[in-house]
């Protein structure tokens, strides 16, 4: 089986002014092209060593499969988690009512997992996740390219903070990028997330 990448569901320029499209474009059709080719590349060579039972190529492969797998699953998330501005609707119902639950409010959710987000070393991801075992919601953050389900957490929302993802509008700082992401988080999908983690 051959990955591919996720049709976007609006065009690049559609998330300005908060992500340039050009910074779309690179981060579509380059980066997370490379973790699919690459992803495709290793599973394939798994695939021989497999056939052969060499167990030691198998092993060695797993960290590429693990990080452009990851590259592959969060960024495929991280596309529908984001709207056109206005268009992503608001938290509501049993999202927002969880969302109080667990943080208090709202802005507390958000204050607490940019927070989170920004303080990450090098590069990685923050989270808004689900807690099956507790039937929580929990904030965390994933080094890389690795996914949320390590932690044994359902990926609701998710935000990119490598570098590739706002560098060329933001420069380095992060902050403002995080700050403004949130004008664009499509709140219906993060929904939907939520009702079928349950």
């Amino acid at each position: 089986m051959q990955y591919k990448l996720p049709e976007l569901p609006y065009d690049f320029g559609a998330l300005e002014p908060a992500i340039s499209g050009q910074i779309m474009e690179l981060h579509y059709t380059k980066h997370h092209q490379a973790y699919v080719n690459n992803l495709n590349a290793a599973l394939e060579k798994y695939a021989d060593a497999e056939k052969k039972g060499d167990v030691g190529a198998m092993i060695a492969l797993q960290a590429a499969i693990r990080f452009n797998g990851g590259g592959h699953v969060n960024h495929s998330i991280f596309w529908t988690n984001l709207a056109p501005a206005g268009k992503g609707g608001e938290p509501k119902g049993e999202l927002l009512e969880a969302i109080k639950k667990e943080f208090g409010s709202l802005d507390k959710m958000i204050e607490q997992m940019s927070a989170s987000s920004v303080g990450i070393q090098g590069s990685g991801w923050g989270w808004l996740g689900y807690d099956k075992a507790k039937a929580r919601l929990a904030i965390a953050t994933c080094s890389n390219q690795d996914p949320l389900s390590q932690a044994g957490l359902v990926p609701l929302l998710g935000i990119d903070v490598w570098e590739h993802a706002y560098y060329l509008q933001y420069k380095n700082v992060r902050a403002d990028y995080v700050k403004n992401i949130w004008k664009i988080v499509n709140w219906k999908n993060v929904e939907e997330r939520y009702m079928g983690a349950k």
